[in-house]
């Protein structure tokens, strides 16, 4: 009995083991092949989601800066900073935020336990996705100055320095409670408020690395007050993706709905037409849709002295992040 019962059941999973495709070299819960493991980069932290991303690979972006050795490089904006003997950055900053503040570098001595601590930390501030009211860096110090927290006291108020030969802004302040000082120095590149924060509870230390600062290399644009693009790299303005300036426009479509800002920084070629796009923070949907309907948008040509430039702005697609009444003129697509 037992066994007519046993032999159509080892039959029929013969027929079946016979009859029923292989799986797939990688396919699903029974496939026996292995997909190659994925590496995560050393010292970047991954979050799914929204994630900045460029039209090309060759176009310099603000986020792209390395570190060679003991020498801080951004192409972007044109800075070479040699480190301090004795320090490094041992993790990258994250990806831009959708009101376009980046973290460059954060640097600290090697040995954190020696006699030597202290932070450098180099940041930007995209001006067109700013969520403060300000138009250049020395607006953007002020406002900072003026609005500082309450258990921090100002040290040295805010005043205009040189340093590597150009205009910076420069304040520092610091916490009685925890005995640390801050120096913050502040310029402006191709319309980002650029910032070097030294801390430390030794001030003779700040006052050394802010002194090895001027040794660093900036483009000849910078400034507290300049930075507005030019020469090698195409002028930046403010607001210029609308009005007379925009000859054809059409809207993305998005294939679902999302409710995230999606800052986007375009550069436009001598002829009118986008020829980079940089998203700080889009899905890849989003992305997509965007970079359809950005390829059809034509501008009038921009020309300074007689030449014809390239140009670089800002547009925000969906809901801009800043408070109401903290805008200034800018671009934005709902």
């Amino acid at each position: 009995m037992h066994l007519r019962l046993f032999l159509p059941v080892v039959l029929a999973s013969t027929l079946f083991a016979q009859t029923t495709k292989p799986a797939p070299p990688d396919g699903g819960d029974f496939s026996n092949a292995k997909t190659p493991p994925v590496k995560v980069p050393s010292g970047v932290i991954l979050v799914k989601g929204a994630w900045s991303s460029a039209s090309d690979k060759t176009t310099p972006i603000p986020e792209g800066g390395s570190m060679n050795g003991n020498i801080y490089s951004n192409d972007y904006f044109g800075i070479r900073y040699q480190l301090p003997a004795g320090w490094t950055q041992r993790y990258e900053g994250p990806p831009p935020s959708d009101s376009g503040r980046y973290v460059l570098a954060q640097i600290r001595p090697v040995d954190r336990k020696g006699p030597i601590r202290g932070t450098i930390l180099v940041t930007a501030q995209d001006q067109f996705f700013s969520p403060l009211p300000i138009a250049d860096a020395q607006q953007n110090m002020t406002y900072v100055t003026d609005h500082l927290q309450a258990d921090y006291r100002l040290d040295r108020p805010l005043s205009q320095a040189t340093i590597a030969g150009h205009s910076f802004g420069f304040f520092s302040y610091w916490s009685p409670s925890a005995l640390l000082h801050w120096y913050v120095v502040s310029t402006e590149i191709r319309c980002h408020t650029i910032e070097f924060v030294l801390s430390s509870q030794d001030t003779k230390l700040l006052d050394n690395l802010l002194q090895g600062l001027g040794g660093m290399t900036l483009p000849s644009e910078a400034g507290l007050t300049a930075g507005k693009g030019g020469g090698d790299v195409p002028v930046c303005i403010r607001g210029f993706a609308h009005g007379e300036n925009l000859l054809e426009h059409v809207s993305p479509i998005f294939s679902e709905p999302k409710f995230n800002p999606v800052p986007v920084r375009i550069i436009i070629d001598k002829k009118g037409r986008v020829k980079h796009i940089h998203f700080l923070s889009a899905f890849p949907d989003q992305t997509k849709a965007i970079t359809d309907a950005l390829a059809q948008w034509r501008f009038k040509p921009y020309i300074v002295d007689g030449h014809l430039v390239e140009v670089e702005t800002g547009v925000m697609f969906g809901r801009s992040p800043r408070p109401p009444g903290s805008q200034l003129p800018t671009d934005s697509v709902e």
